[in-house]
């Protein structure tokens, strides 16, 4: 069995390695791991750095930077693995916890699976309130429109199998934080696909680390919600 891992990657030359050393030393029993990076233009020396490992990984380099959103999509469409899933590339996540989100998916009983950080008792560094209730109130409007019950629709930590990648790749039209509410609203649409979560933990990072997510992508993330459960029908 493959996984294939979509690392989007923006401006992160003092975590990239680290990313990187983390999911290779992931120790997954039966499984091959298909590492896919896509940088969106980076401008800080990550591109020097990727330039160096190119031989060793499938990178891919963006002509012009477009968000996150546009690199998770052209990861999607170079992935050949059986299983697929995101992980950013500024160590929020661990790595370690790919069995724990993938097993739903290998035992046969999940085709989408998300790693909430809202209902784990893993470490949850402490941070800013605010972000903490617009991910939740964005959650809620998504379940609203959606019908699901998630917890944490905003989560980085997404895994599919063939079959819901398939269903859903050459649908997404997001180019930056918008993705995660498309992705969750065409999910949602084939009610053929089973999903689950499970609880991970979450080693946020601040402003001064080189978070990047502010309040304007709430904004977007609200219209994607409306725009892709409510008139969007390709």
């Amino acid at each position: 069995m493959k996984l294939s891992i979509i690392i989007p990657v923006y401006n992160e030359k003092n975590t990239i390695l680290e990313i990187l050393k983390r999911v290779e030393t992931v120790n997954l029993p039966d499984v091959c791991k298909e590492i896919i990076i896509i940088d969106d233009k980076s401008n800080d020396g990550t591109v020097d750095i990727l330039k160096s490992i190119e031989n060793k990984f499938k990178v891919i380099f963006k002509e012009k930077n477009q968000g996150k959103g546009s690199a998770v999509i052209t990861g999607f469409k170079e992935a050949t693995g059986d299983l697929i899933i995101i992980q950013d590339a500024d160590l929020e996540y661990d790595p370690n916890e790919y069995k724990e989100v993938l097993d739903p998916i290998i035992k046969g009983s999940a085709d989408v699976v998300y790693g909430s950080r809202f209902i784990s008792n893993k470490p949850h560094r402490v941070l800013y309130f605010w972000h903490s209730v617009g991910n939740k109130l964005l959650t809620l409007f998504s379940n609203m429109l959606t019908n699901l019950t998630l917890t944490d629709m905003e989560t980085c930590y997404k895994a599919f199998n063939r079959k819901a990648l398939d269903s859903i790749k050459d649908k997404l039209t997001s180019t930056k934080f918008g993705i995660e509410p498309e992705i969750t609203a065409f999910i949602a649409k084939n009610k053929n696909l089973r999903i689950y979560e499970v609880g991970i933990s979450y080693f946020g990072r601040t402003y001064e680390d080189g978070k990047k997510i502010n309040w304007k992508d709430g904004f977007t993330a609200i219209w994607s919600i409306i725009k892709f459960n409510l008139f969007y029908r390709r």
